[in-house]
């Protein structure tokens, strides 16, 4: 398959084994604290884990901006081999705790980490595969991610089950060192190019302002940036209010629910991978993938609160490929119309921004619990005001970059 013959790059081929190892262990770290909180606080476990998925996006808002900054200025295969390592001892710690607060503070530190080592991972697969290879390459990725996604849960549950939630947590720290080892022994170094003139170079604040101002400079990214607001939206009604409806509103049970987001992955899968097939799309193709995968998301919100079961599951098929056309050409359209000297930078504040949006959404989502079309009107208005202010209407089809340099 097209798809594939970018792991003929054997460093793209070690880079991608890396992340899938440890994709599998954060699978088992979810699962795992899942099972802790209960085991903490058995009557209050679902608003310890809310807790933990704030802090989560917490932490990448106030970290991956900073991180962005280290991956343009360093060698990147240390800053990945580090967060890998730095996660095996998090993970490490995790059967020895306690308490809530102690918890909460692994969690915090281990979402730090992962805030650091995402943006420095997305900015490297450009740099590694070239020009012509890294939509692929940032395809396969992300449907891997995906599908893990779906099948991770359940083979973390079955060790669980088979191991205990202790030993959980010691698969996972040995699946980061793996992760890391396998990176640690890529020869040479990765470096970022140092013949631009905004590489690297003043403070970290001033790098962090550079990575947002050229975030927000390009037309087509600030498009990007606002479908991806509309699709938290959209998002974190799924994530926040699917389980009460299966449950409450369907009378149907957690393995009911289980299909549903599984229909989700499997949906975004499909598209991460039909994207990466595609024959050298521009940027504005890009742009209509962006925007018709906000569009896919609200529309399958929408009707969901009249839903049955199946037709449920069709609905988030088609949210799942909506969020994946989204995450895919967004990431390429960062590589695409970004220098390489400040691809970190870019590609920090970007996830930084893009997770803000979820600190806004989830609220939003717990407000209308249960009630899907509220948050599919707010989100359509969003789409249709963004769309007609942001759409960058002097992009064209041959030359998209001279409308950014613009």
């Amino acid at each position: 398959m097209r798809l594939f013959r970018r792991l003929k790059n054997p460093i793209f081929a070690r880079l991608y084994t890396a992340q899938t190892t440890s994709l599998l262990g954060d699978a088992l770290t979810w699962v795992g604290l899942a099972l802790l909180a209960r085991s903490l606080a058995p009557q209050d476990a679902a608003i310890v884990l809310s807790g933990g998925l704030t802090l989560r996006v917490t932490a990448f808002v106030l970290i991956s901006p900073w991180s962005g900054t280290l991956a343009d200025r360093f060698d990147r295969k240390q800053i990945l081999v580090l967060t890998h390592l730095a996660r095996m001892v998090v993970v490490g710690c995790l059967p020895f705790i306690t308490t809530i607060w102690q918890l909460d503070a692994l969690i915090f530190l281990l979402n730090a980490f992962n805030a650091i080592f995402t943006p420095t991972y997305k900015a490297t697969i450009p740099l590694v595969t070239g020009k012509d290879d890294y939509p692929q390459a940032i395809s396969l990725t992300s449907a891997t991610g995906q599908l893990l996604g779906i099948l991770g849960p359940g083979i973390a549950g079955s060790l669980a089950a088979l191991l205990g939630t202790k030993q959980v947590f010691f698969l996972d720290a040995i699946s980061f060192l793996i992760a890391g080892v396998l990176i640690a022994t890529l020869p040479g170094e990765i470096n970022n190019p140092q013949d631009f003139p905004e590489s690297g170079t003043g403070s970290y604040w001033e790098d962090i302002k550079l990575g947002t101002r050229r975030l927000l400079g390009a037309a087509p990214l600030r498009y990007a940036l606002g479908m991806q607001l509309v699709a938290a939206i959209a998002g974190a009604q799924i994530l926040v209010n699917t389980v009460g409806y299966v449950e409450e509103t369907l009378k149907l049970g957690t393995v009911e629910y289980g299909w549903v987001m599984a229909a989700f992955g499997c949906g975004a899968t499909v598209a991460a991978i039909t994207v990466g097939l595609l024959k050298t799309p521009t940027n504005l193709d890009r742009l209509i993938l962006v925007g018709s995968g906000a569009l896919l998301m609200t529309m399958a919100v929408l009707p969901a609160n009249y839903a049955p079961l199946l037709p449920l599951m069709l609905l988030w098929t088609i949210a799942g490929m909506g969020d994946s056309l989204i995450n895919v050409s967004t990431q390429t359209l960062i590589a695409d119309c970004i220098e390489t000297s400040v691809q970190g930078r870019v590609y920090g504040a970007h996830f930084a921004w893009s997770h803000l949006c979820w600190l806004f959404a989830y609220p939003l989502a717990g407000w209308h619990r249960q009630s899907f079309m509220y948050g599919g009107f707010i989100a359509l208005f969003l789409l249709v005001m963004l769309q007609l202010w942001l759409f960058p209407n002097q992009v064209k089809r041959e030359s998209v970059e001279e409308a950014v340099d613009s």
